[in-house]
């Protein structure tokens, strides 16, 4: 059965930095693409970025393009996001998400695992 285990949000202060972790079990880590989604207070979820198997591709998001960056570590099976410059509109759960092939889509229907979030919530 797969897992998905996010953890590193918390409450910073606008301009600041965080690293989101997600450790993954349960089936080849490797073969299979990884994205972030979030979802703000009464909004709907968002793709934020994706990654390929290799960690070679990325596909990302206009809004955080820029300041988000997402990498893998497939020994670790664990997939990381690191946000910068962090502001106000950043508020979210952040989702962790495992996708059903290699290919790195920003369609949250792509994905057929996810964790169950961790709060991120930006200060002014």
């Amino acid at each position: 059965q797969v897992q998905l285990v996010e953890s590193g949000g918390g409450l910073v202060q606008a301009g600041a930095s965080l690293r989101l972790s997600c450790a993954a079990s349960g089936r080849t880590f490797s073969n299979y693409a990884m994205g972030w989604f979030r979802q703000a207070p009464g909004k709907e979820r968002e793709f934020v970025t994706a990654i390929s198997t290799s960690g070679g591709g990325t596909r990302i998001a206009d809004s955080v393009k820029g300041r988000f960056t997402i990498s893998r570590d497939n020994a670790k099976n664990t997939v990381y996001l690191q946000m910068n410059s962090l502001k106000r509109e950043d508020t979210a759960v952040y989702y962790c998400a495992q996708g059903r092939s290699y290919y790195t889509s920003s369609s949250a229907g792509d994905y057929n695992y996810w964790g169950q979030g961790t709060q991120v919530t930006v200060s002014s």
